[in-house]
């Protein structure tokens, strides 16, 4: 069994069942080109801006963030299911007031086992900070057993712009919290980050992921289940605004290699805000390309397994 995860947030130690079963890195998978990104329709989408998704690891839950006119601040973080994989999303509904605020409340990502949500907070006049809900049952968003009242991480955060959480925990049962951030130790604009757990269960200081970034704005980072890929949106010059970049591994221990652009699901207009499905098969991207409402819209995209390498 692996062993629990616990998280000292705001000098609040908050006590976690033990996690599910654990990503072994391994080969690293063969993939497919991604398919071209299909949109996720007007259900999921709004004339405002929808973007930065989040699946659950069943496929049938997804989070994302979007500006609609019925919310409480100026973004809000939003729930849709479905019954089946193949069926289509339900209306969303938002997450309620103790996940959203009058602030702008933005890009979920789950852990694997579904227990922890998070995400980032902050304002035009407040720094953007990482923040974290637990829920006791996995199927439930609201209630007793659903998302509880977040609190504010203590490390990775600082006095600077930090968001864009992934969640990923290794074999060991490690967790590493990836994110992007605007703090001076960066080459960019925007920088993306690693902080390790440690052993009393705290986040401690960041690294930069030096290979990964570059003297452009890099954001949004969101890792496959064995750790062994990493992908990103950048402005660094590529086919339109902001593109989606990919990057990998062949260990855990191993370097990043240098990103490469992911052609088949860029345009020339803004793509970004990617999120990879918990089997690495579909990649969620948030773009304002032709064919949707209005502003950023949520996409898909989708790939298959050709074996391993």
């Amino acid at each position: 069994m692996p062993r629990s995860l616990g998280l000292l947030v705001a000098n609040t130690t908050i006590l976690l069942v033990a996690l599910g079963a654990l990503p072994t890195a391994g080969p690293v998978a063969r993939y497919s080109e991604w398919s071209e990104p299909v949109w996720l329709g007007p259900v999921i989408n709004s004339t405002g801006n929808d973007f930065g998704a989040a699946e659950s690891k069943d496929g049938l839950t997804l989070y994302f963030t979007s500006t609609r006119a019925i919310g409480f601040g100026g973004e809000d973080i939003w729930v849709s299911h479905r019954p089946s994989n193949d069926a289509p999303w339900e209306e969303p509904a938002n997450l309620g007031p103790f996940i959203n605020t009058d602030e702008l409340d933005r890009v979920p990502a789950l852990s694997r086992d579904g227990h922890w949500l998070f995400f980032a907070r902050g304002s035009a006049a407040v720094n953007f900070d990482i923040w974290v809900s637990y829920r006791l049952h996995t199927h439930e968003d609201f209630g007793p057993y659903g998302w509880q009242p977040p609190v504010r991480l203590g490390q990775p955060n600082g006095n600077f712009q930090d968001l864009a959480p992934a969640f990923f925990q290794n074999e060991a049962g490690t967790a590493f919290l990836f994110f992007a951030s605007n703090r001076p130790t960066g080459v960019g604009d925007y920088d993306l980050y690693v902080s390790e757990q440690q052993p009393d269960g705290s986040f401690g200081p960041p690294s930069n992921i030096v290979n990964a970034n570059s003297v452009f704005q890099d954001a949004r980072p969101t890792i496959s289940h064995n750790g062994l890929e990493l992908i990103f949106h950048s402005n660094r010059p590529g086919l339109g605004m902001s593109d989606l970049w990919s990057t990998t591994r062949e260990s855990l221990s191993a370097e990043w290699s240098a990103p490469t652009n992911l052609t088949s699901v860029n345009t020339i207009y803004n793509d970004v805000q990617p999120a990879l499905s918990a089997d690495d098969l579909s990649l969620y991207v948030s773009s304002n390309r032709p064919g949707g409402l209005g502003g950023t819209d949520l996409w898909v995209s989708t790939r298959t397994r050709a074996g391993r390498r």
